[in-house]
């Protein structure tokens, strides 16, 4: 089956990865109509890919001719096009991380289930090859994982179109919301308890240079027992800076398990350790990323069975980021639900 699929928004990995991704799998998508708050952007994308460039997001998605939309940036329109596409019952690929409060979130929750859409959550981390043979060696290897550090280092943003102070926190925060969702993936079971620490480039503004999570794995029966994630994401570094961004690299993700450690550099390096000694492995993957995350996209919709999980954990990933700024508040550990 072919889908039918309209873009909202082409955001920074456009060109990179879904771009080639919809050629690639032209049996599987058609674009039909595009919509970019940069007009002259939509234009030449849909001109590429003979699709029809669209004024604002509700055209799009009210189109008859659209089984599904590509929300591949949040622009201004935030969480809106998602409400709409409920409101058309339009399925959903969402690539983007959005800030919102916990009031919105269970709305676009409740809205989505209410729809009845698919709804699949861009989680590339889950995805690529490094992951995937972590998670293998974890089975046959390595064992249980007991404490897992999750590191993010890059540049400061430079100014917005509205001010010209640096504008760190949007992208931190996705990175943040990613980072948790790896975590809870490779740790393959859910935090009970978060603790966030945050830290703060301006007082006046507030616009955040570093955040930090704990994620406890404990039960509450044997409390401090479990399983601990650290996860910690900066943006603390002058644009300008390029050797001081690539010095010294910690790896992406590390993982101490119960019979070896291993080191993972996204996307496809990975190096581990047990009684046998080093194992250093560069990876392939079959087909590109971005191909991976779209196909999987076209079985969601195409099944007979509504597929939840995605939903659920892009939900939980959400609110447990919003906890942690709530443990930064209150200067204590804050139960997950």
């Amino acid at each position: 089956m072919r889908l039918r699929v309209g873009l909202i928004g082409l955001g920074e990995s456009w060109q990179t990865r879904h771009a080639p991704a919809l050629r690639a799998l032209a049996d599987r998508f058609e674009v039909r109509a595009i919509c970019d708050q940069v007009r002259h952007r939509a234009e030449g994308a849909a001109d590429d890919f003979r699709a029809e460039a669209v004024d604002g997001y509700h055209a799009l998605v009210q189109r008859e001719d659209i089984d599904a939309v590509l929300v591949l940036s949040p622009q201004w329109f935030g969480e809106l096009p998602i409400l709409a596409a409920c409101d058309s019952g339009k399925a959903v690929y969402c690539a983007v991380g959005l800030e919102l409060d916990s009031e919105e979130t269970e709305k676009i929750k409740r809205r989505v289930d209410e729809a009845g859409i698919a709804f699949v959550a861009e989680f590339p981390r889950r995805y690529m090859p490094a992951t995937l043979r972590l998670k293998e060696l974890i089975a046959t290897q390595l064992g249980t994982p007991r404490l897992l550090f999750c590191h993010q280092r890059s540049v400061v943003e430079g100014p917005s179109a509205e001010t010209t102070r640096p504008r760190p926190g949007r992208s931190m925060f996705q990175h943040i919301i990613g980072q948790v969702d790896w975590c809870h993936y490779v740790m393959d079971r859910r935090p009970s308890y978060v603790t966030g620490v945050m830290h703060f480039a301006d007082e006046n503004d507030k616009s955040e240079d570093y955040r930090m999570l704990n994620l406890d794995f404990s039960t509450p029966e044997k409390p401090g027992m479990g399983p601990i994630a650290q996860i910690s994401c900066g943006r603390y570094i002058p644009a300008g800076w390029e050797e001081a961004i690539s010095y010294r690299l910690l790896p992406g993700l590390q993982a101490s398990c119960e019979k070896g450690i291993a080191f993972v550099d996204l996307p496809s390096n990975l190096v581990w350790f047990n009684e046998a000694g080093r194992h250093q492995e560069s990876l392939d993957s079959e087909r590109p990323l971005g191909e991976v995350l779209l196909t999987n996209f076209h079985r969601s919709v195409t099944s007979l069975v509504r597929r939840t999980t995605d939903l659920e954990d892009a939900y939980f990933a959400l609110r447990v980021v919003q906890a942690a700024w709530l443990s930064h508040e209150k200067g204590r550990r804050v139960e997950l639900f």
